[in-house]
């Protein structure tokens, strides 16, 4: 039997980001997936903000830490 894994971030809205980008259908193992590499993508990308926003002397991470990180 399958067992029901859960993300960080909902399938749902993961399969409409697949639809949007052209997909005309996606599977809820495609939509898994894709949430699992998004939550592991975004969770790199929020280290290295807060690391930026901590080198800058600060403990609340801004909206340019976060673009920041995106860029390297």
């Amino acid at each position: 039997m399958g067992q029901k894994q859960t993300t960080i971030i909902p399938k749902a809205p993961c399969a409409r980001m697949l639809m949007n980008a052209g997909a005309k259908r996606v599977s809820a193992e495609a939509a898994q997936t894709f949430a699992e590499i998004l939550g592991e993508e975004a969770k790199v990308l929020g280290e290295q903000a807060q690391k930026i926003a901590k080198h800058a002397g600060r403990k609340t991470v801004h909206d340019t830490d976060i673009k920041i990180a995106a860029k390297k």
